[in-house]
């Protein structure tokens, strides 16, 4: 994205290996297990301890002889624009899985067109506020891009036709979030994020929307309760602490190629000039900002737990949970860490597995939570100028997060459901981290 809207949380991940399942079966039949993520052993996890799920656990992608041509489409942009979530998507339920990957499609030609610095702000301006209202022209497209997305806009009446053929109830949601992060991503084409108030409203634009969105889409679909989607408070922490972490990490990788993410508000306060943490003489003042906004971000934590403890849907509480348990993993990796200044921040391949594969109950996400918590609570300096503040944001968590059960939940009596489940997460899992894994063999939650 151009100017600071550049790390937008819908800039997803692509697979590169897939899996099917047969036809007609809930059991998942994995197409290129060459080898297990897990070395062969899959631990089946049982579902939400406080409440029942109204589905069963186990997911059936969309049956392409059953979706209009321009639907299959779709769908085929997803896999292309997609590293991460492309799969996880087309593992919800029922036609929520449609609505999502309308609205991640949606989402992503309008980043597209704000990403491309071809195009000119009296030119650009205009098409963010107004990029709604083409959902509802069928023969809009826009041919200008030189963004390697380029093709959702070019054949975005495809796109356009499927999101007509959604509900009213999708359709207004997905109008509306479009209608709002247009707006906003106009008003930071040429801004700065200078206080940590405006670092909380960037990340509201390009993360907390979606997060938004996706809430109310859940409730529309009436897979969860309408509580999750009226609780715009919660919905939008979900996305802020994505977004933060990405934003946190990547500060190297971001002062590369010239842009700046970094509330100036907190770094101001440790060097005069952002791109100075970069130099090896000034590594305790920029360990010191990082400190601080990674206790920023974990403010958060208290209402992703709130967030994931309202849902009841199996195939929603995966998708929602597994960035989660990522984030707070990264940003644990990345706290009070020198790398960050000079290098990529990764978690183990191995590390990223097993928390995808546990993250799919509460009690799992809970202690994933308080084990990184106490990490980063063992790191932090007696002289660092956070300090206080972290020691009390990790003490709330604390108090969110109580563990309930180990980590490695027990299997006694497993379900041929539960096994189903753990088996396509283990499935997603691999091509995921195959997507995203770097020369070092670490994976990552980039948004790109």
């Amino acid at each position: 994205m151009a100017g600071v809207c550049g790390k937008s949380a819908v800039s997803l991940s692509v697979l590169k290996r897939s899996f099917s399942l047969q036809r007609g079966c809930p059991w998942p039949v994995l197409a290129s297990a060459r080898r297990s993520a897990l070395e062969g052993r899959l631990m089946a996890v049982p579902p939400h301890p406080f409440r029942a799920h109204r589905h069963p656990a186990y997911v059936c992608f969309p049956c392409q002889d059953s979706m209009t041509e321009t639907l299959r489409t779709c769908y085929s942009y997803l896999n292309q624009t997609s590293r991460s979530f492309s799969a996880v998507i087309q593992a919800l339920d029922g036609e929520l899985r449609h609505a999502v990957c309308i609205f991640y499609l949606v989402l992503r030609a309008l980043d597209t067109l704000e990403d491309d610095m071809t195009i000119p702000l009296e030119k650009k301006v205009p098409l963010l506020h107004d990029f709604h209202s083409f959902l509802y022209q069928p023969e809009w497209s826009f041919t200008e891009s030189r963004e390697k997305d380029r093709q959702v806009l070019e054949d975005f009446p495809t796109i356009s036709v499927e999101f007509r053929n959604l509900g009213q109830e999708y359709r207004d949601v997905i109008s509306d979030i479009c209608h709002r992060m247009g707006a906003g991503m106009a008003e930071f084409l040429e801004k700065k994020v200078a206080s940590m108030k405006e670092w909380d409203k960037y990340c509201h634009y390009v993360a907390g929307l979606v997060g938004i969105g996706l809430s109310r889409l859940f409730s529309a679909s009436q897979l969860e309760d309408a509580e999750v989607g009226r609780d715009t408070e919660l919905a939008n922490s979900m996305g802020l602490f994505l977004q933060k972490t990405n934003i946190i990490r990547d500060y190297l990788e971001d002062q590369q190629q010239g842009r700046a993410f970094w509330p100036q508000e907190a770094w101001s306060q440790f060097a005069s000039r952002l791109e100075d943490f970069a130099q090896p003489q000034n590594l305790s003042s920029a360990l010191s900002c990082l400190n601080l906004l990674v206790t920023d971000a974990l403010r958060h934590v208290p209402d992703v737990i709130a967030y994931l403890s309202r849902l009841r849907n199996q195939s929603v509480f995966n998708f929602c949970a597994i960035p989660q348990v990522m984030a707070i993993a990264t940003l644990s990796a990345c706290y009070n860490n020198p790398q960050v200044f000079q290098g990529v921040v990764k978690i183990r391949k191995g590390q990223a597995v097993t928390l995808m594969m546990q993250a799919t109950n509460m009690g799992a996400v809970q202690s994933i939570i308080a084990q990184y918590s106490q990490e980063i609570l063992q790191k932090v300096s007696i002289t660092d100028p956070s300090r206080e503040q972290t020691l009390c944001v990790l003490n709330l968590i604390g108090e969110k997060s109580v563990s309930r059960a180990a980590l490695t939940p027990r299997a006694h009596h497993i379900s041929p459901v539960c096994v189903s489940a753990a088996m396509i997460l283990a499935a997603l899992s691999w091509q995921y981290l195959n997507a995203t894994a770097g020369p070092a063999g670490g994976a990552d939650m980039q948004g790109h």
